[in-house]
């Protein structure tokens, strides 16, 4: 498969397919919710189950001149019972994705990590990656950990990078280039973070991680940027030309992907990482386009 280089190119591959993936939204009464799932059945690679109140379902809907219709509304009033009723339809195979809608994030993930119930299998790590795309780079561009893992240690990080290269290859890149991000390219005992890097770049090297091209320390510009690589001299089998960006923490790496957002002009698509389906956690200052791309990401992450 051709590598994808947009979010619109991952939107026509799913039209190609003829798949439809059936999302479940917990507490679907939220109009942005509503108008990227609309936007999906209409595409036709999505059906959307939404359970919460009925008639405030049917109302929000309307206003944005949405035919309720088109979904599959299941009345549940109280907030709980509907999140946990949606996490079920995906636990059974009623449903091929969980998506929150109109439910704080912190009882929504309750459900999801529930011991008994839940979505995350046991060990497993959770993570966050987000597909990039912007006007200033030649390519889609993946980062890890948005959202999820505040201080992620050695396993948590090897379970980032997996799960990024995963992400990548479903959009047709066969030999993921991932950076290791940090201030500098040089390993120094000052940022702890460097040395992990070393060894997750070895690890990568022996095949102890998915097969793709890994190189850290490195800052940004030799990550991403050719001429900065022929400027400083540096050896980089990533050359300036990077598919995956891993950063050392998630104040560092939210706070990079919400600078491209803003100043940039990026939008994005976006998914929770180790559970069984996929999961559709939404920021409410992400964009209508990428709500709408992260419920694309997700069929696509969902797909056989």
């Amino acid at each position: 498969m051709k590598p994808m280089k947009s979010l619109d190119q991952m939107v026509e591959h799913l039209q190609k397919t003829g798949l439809k993936k059936r999302i479940a939204v917990a507490n679907a009464q939220d109009t942005n919710t509503i108008g990227a799932l609309a936007k999906a059945v209409e595409m036709g690679f999505a059906e959307a189950i939404m359970v919460g109140p009925k008639n405030e379902i049917e109302i929000a809907a309307k206003n944005q001149q949405i035919d309720p219709s088109i979904f599959t509304i299941i009345d549940i009033a109280d907030e709980t019972e509907a999140t946990n009723y949606a996490r079920t339809l995906v636990k059974t195979d009623e449903a091929d994705v969980l998506m929150k809608g109109l439910v704080g994030t912190d009882k929504f993930l309750k459900a999801v990590l529930d011991k008994k119930e839940g979505l995350l299998p046991p060990k497993a790590v959770m993570s966050y990656v987000c597909a990039i795309e912007m006007p200033k780079y030649h390519k889609l561009l993946f980062v890890t950990d948005t959202a999820v893992l505040p201080f992620p240690d050695m396993k948590q990080k090897v379970a980032m990078l997996n799960y990024s290269v995963r992400m990548a290859k479903r959009f047709g890149i066969e030999m993921p280039k991932v950076a290791l991000i940090g201030a500098s390219e040089k390993v120094s005992e000052a940022f702890p973070n460097s040395i992990d890097y070393a060894m997750i770049s070895k690890m990568a090297q022996r095949g102890q991680t998915e097969k793709c091209i890994v190189d850290g320390p490195l800052d940004v510009f030799l990550a991403c940027d050719p001429e900065s690589v022929r400027i400083k001299g540096v050896e980089t089998p990533v050359g300036g030309d990077a598919d995956v960006l891993l950063f050392p923490t998630l104040e560092a790496c939210n706070s990079f992907y919400k600078g491209l957002m803003l100043f940039a002009g990026g939008e994005l698509a976006g998914l929770i990482q180790g559970t069984e389906k996929p999961v559709v956690v939404m920021s409410r200052s992400e964009s209508p386009k990428s709500k709408f791309y992260c419920v694309a990401l997700s069929c696509l992450m969902s797909e056989n």
